[in-house]
C-alpha cells in the first residue's frame, strides 16, 4: 500500500513501500516418496524464521522423514542452525544441497558433522 510524504513544496507525493519476498516467506512444501520436502529460500534469521519453523515442526509431527532443500537459502544465522538441530532431535532430517553460505555456516559451527546432508532430494528420501 502506498504511503504519502510531504515534498519540499508542501504537497503530498506517493511513495512505494517494497517488501523483500525472500525474507520470512512461507516455504514451498510437498510429499515425496513417503517424506515431506520443504523448500526454503531467501534469508533466515531470528526475525524471519517463523514460517520455516512452523513448516518443519508440522512436518516432524506427521512424517518419519523430513527433507529440507536449502539450495536457495541466501543467508542464515544461528536461529536457522538452532531450528535445524531441534528438528534433527525430533525427526529424521535430511538437508539437501545447501547453498555455499549455508555450507560455510555448517562448517564453521560444526553442524555439518551432526546433520545428514545429501546432494539431491532423491538421495535424501532414499536414505
Amino acid at each position: 500500500m502506498p504511503t504519502r510524504t510531504s515534498s519540499a513544496s508542501g504537497t503530498l507525493t506517493p511513495q512505494r513501500i517494497t517488501v523483500d519476498a525472500s525474507y520470512g516467506c512461507a516455504p514451498r512444501q510437498y510429499e515425496y516418496r513417503g517424506g515431506w520436502v520443504i523448500v526454503a529460500s531467501g534469508e533466515y534469521d531470528l526475525a524471519s524464521i517463523a514460517p520455516l519453523r512452523e513448516a518443519l515442526q508440522a512436518a516432524a509431527r506427521q512424517y518419519p522423514k523430513v527433507v529440507l532443500d536449502a539450495s536457495a537459502v541466501t543467508f542464515a544465522d544461528s536461529a536457522f542452525l538452532n531450528l535445524l538441530i531441534l528438528t534433527h532431535q525430533t525427526a529424521t532430517l535430511r538437508v539437501v544441497a545447501p547453498s555455499a553460505q549455508v555450507r560455510h555456516l555448517f562448517e564453521i559451527s560444526g553442524v555439518d558433522s551432526v546433520l545428514t546432508i545429501r546432494r539431491t532430494i532423491e538421495e535424501a528420501t532414499a536414505s
